[in-house]
């Protein structure tokens, strides 16, 4: 699965970090960003961190966070 972020979208509201604080993260802006390289815009998401993922995308107001099923 592919998780893109869409950073000029994020409103800060943290709830993508709540749900998937293994992928998320944010910058000194309070804006999305991953955990694990901060300068990326898309990710994979590995098998056990899938249900979080799609969480944090459903949860996402603004929907700052895109999934493309692989």
């Amino acid at each position: 699965m592919l998780c893109k972020i869409i950073p000029e979208k994020c409103i800060a509201c943290g709830l993508c970090q709540v749900y998937a604080p293994e992928i998320f993260d944010y910058n000194d802006d309070g804006i999305v960003v991953f955990k694990n390289d901060t300068q990326a815009t898309q990710e994979f998401i590995s098998k056990n961190e899938r249900d979080n993922a799609l969480t944090a995308y459903r949860k996402c107001p603004v929907r700052a966070i895109e999934i493309e099923e692989k």
